[in-house]
């Protein structure tokens, strides 16, 4: 049984999916403004046909960027990562892209926070592949 199964559909749906696109666990909340991002917002815009998680992600960064809003753009871009849905490779594309197209501030700024989950990416793997080796050394012993 998952952790939302006790809330209605649209609710649940929602909250799956903000898991998903924001690569955290999420907890229901109150009020109009969360309800209606939840329900309407996760549990329908983001689970409209015609779009892929990756479409609506990449056309998403685009607009963080354009708009300044570096604040999502901080969580957009390392669940992104993290989900599987932009790789190390594409992300430096996404750079250049900006670059040329929003300005070199903007390309920067964006090329900062993408070495930045690339290599908190890297770190991350390493320890958990040392940690593995680690563990299985212990058990061979």
């Amino acid at each position: 049984m998952g952790k939302f199964d006790d809330l209605p559909e649209a609710r649940r749906k929602g909250l799956e999916k903000m898991e998903h696109v924001y690569g955290f666990e999420m907890s229901d909340g109150d009020g109009d403004f969360f309800r209606y991002t939840v329900e309407h917002l996760f549990g329908d815009i983001w689970q409209r046909p015609g779009l892929t998680d990756r479409d609506r992600r990449l056309l998403l960064i685009g607009l963080l960027v354009g708009s300044n809003q570096h604040d999502v753009l901080n969580i957009q871009v390392p669940a992104a990562h993290a989900a599987g849905e932009l790789d190390d490779e594409a992300l430096r594309e996404l750079v250049i892209m900006v670059c040329h197209y929003a300005g070199w501030p903007h390309g920067a700024r964006l090329n900062s926070l993408v070495e930045d989950t690339i290599g908190k990416s890297a770190r991350a793997r390493a320890k958990a592949e040392k940690a593995a080796a680690a563990e299985k050394a212990a058990a061979d012993d």
